[in-house]
């Protein structure tokens, strides 16, 4: 993911140091969604990238959601993934491998070093909502793509399993922090200061969670739901077991995407 400074800069810059607590969550989520297609590889399912296209993705984290596409690697003329984080970037470059028409580069969105019009396609997945001066990196996006390109950016929604969970433990104030810079309520607003067609898409999917000390030791990494990283594990669970229905929890989840062009 890219970031520049904010107040709480130092805080995501260590969640993202490096893919370890990124990909606990993944994994997490691999494990308990309802949905088995999975958000990334839906999301890589709306990719339309033609021929020769020169493609950069921000904020590219493992680069896992490229595992399994290959076809759609070859479609580049040249794929650019970068990330602010350069532990991030070890690992993609791990998971995509050394491709003549792979690139890696450290880069924030809010300073993009690519002059004018140089990519069919900017993708930029689960990170917006991280940027400190959003529509300054939107322009950016806007800059270095080309008329008649393609923007893809994931996010999630106002109505997930956090806002569940902060209900569920009576979260407030300082103890629940959401983070709805660029959701899926309001991203279109953002997105239509630069870019005259904006499409969103819903991804359709649920948690079936049958372990509830996995969901506890998933928690503990959410910066939105603050507030529970101050009780004990034991008290967590025990919140947590008066909403399981026949051995399993179920919460909400809110994702999709926006296509801008």
């Amino acid at each position: 993911m890219n970031i520049g400074s904010s107040n709480d800069e130092a805080a995501v810059k260590a969640q993202y140091a490096n893919s370890n607590s990124l990909s606990t969550r993944i994994n997490f989520h691999e494990l308990y969604s309802t949905n088995k297609q999975g958000y990334g590889n839906w999301i890589m399912s709306n990719y339309e990238i033609p021929e020769g296209a020169k493609v950069l993705e921000l904020g590219c984290g493992t680069g896992a959601s490229w595992i399994g596409h290959d076809d759609l690697i070859a479609k580049c003329d040249k794929l650019l993934l970068t990330d602010f984080s350069e532990g991030m970037l070890e690992t993609c470059k791990k998971n995509v491998g050394e491709r003549d028409n792979v690139e890696y580069m450290q880069a924030d969105i809010q300073d993009l070093p690519f002059e004018d019009n140089s990519f069919d396609i900017v993708i930029a997945n689960a990170m917006l909502y991280h940027i400190p001066d959003l529509d300054k990196g939107v322009r950016e996006v806007r800059r270095v793509l080309k008329d008649g390109g393609t923007f893809y950016a994931s996010t999630y929604g106002e109505n997930g399993f956090s806002e569940e969970l902060a209900k569920w433990f009576d979260l407030g104030g300082e103890a629940f922090m959401p983070n709805h810079n660029f959701t899926l309520v309001n991203g279109k607003d953002i997105l239509g200061k630069q870019f005259s067609d904006v499409q969103v898409l819903f991804y359709k999917d649920s948690f079936h969670i049958t372990n509830v000390e996995d969901l506890a030791d998933y928690l503990q990494s959410l910066k939105a739901l603050h507030g529970i990283g101050s009780l004990s594990r034991e008290k967590t669970i025990e919140v947590l077991l008066t909403h399981e229905v026949n051995g399993a929890i179920d919460l909400p989840k809110d994702y999709g995407m926006f296509i801008a062009r």
